[in-house]
């Protein structure tokens, strides 16, 4: 005797879709920072609403690596907030700027401890797309 299981009592892990958001950051405005804070936790309150997870990762580059910046961010204090009440935001910092905003600085520059330096900003981004992130 064959039994089957209907798909409503499957288990709800096993249908549970992960959702993936990247967002970027190449503006020093600090309204334009401001925004993609706010647009990371509208979309994190969403699926939490819905009891759905959702991963969010934020790469900065070009002029927006100062949102990233311990000594030139406007949001620091916002951002250390929200990834200790969030350990599924990441910030991603580009190695490219990184590396020039250094060279112009004569000295390595800093970055917030939420940072990870990634190679490049744009491949990164590259590559979260290729995984499926929206």
């Amino acid at each position: 005797m064959l039994a089957l299981t209907p798909l409503s009592q499957a288990p709800a892990q096993a249908q549970a879709k992960i959702h993936k958001v990247a967002i970027h950051v190449d503006d020093r405005d600090t309204k334009r920072m401001n925004m993609a804070l706010n647009n990371a936790q509208n979309i994190r309150k969403y699926y939490t609403s819905k009891g759905e997870k959702v991963m969010i990762e934020i790469v900065a580059y070009g002029p927006g690596l100062h949102m990233l910046r311990a000594d030139t961010s406007p949001v620091k204090s916002r951002i250390a907030a929200m990834s200790l009440a969030d350990p599924d935001l990441r910030f991603s910092a580009c190695g490219n700027t990184h590396r020039k905003m250094s060279k112009k600085a004569g000295k390595s520059v800093t970055l917030i401890a939420e940072a990870k330096k990634v190679p490049s900003g744009v491949v990164r981004l590259m590559e979260l797309q290729e995984q499926g992130w929206s």
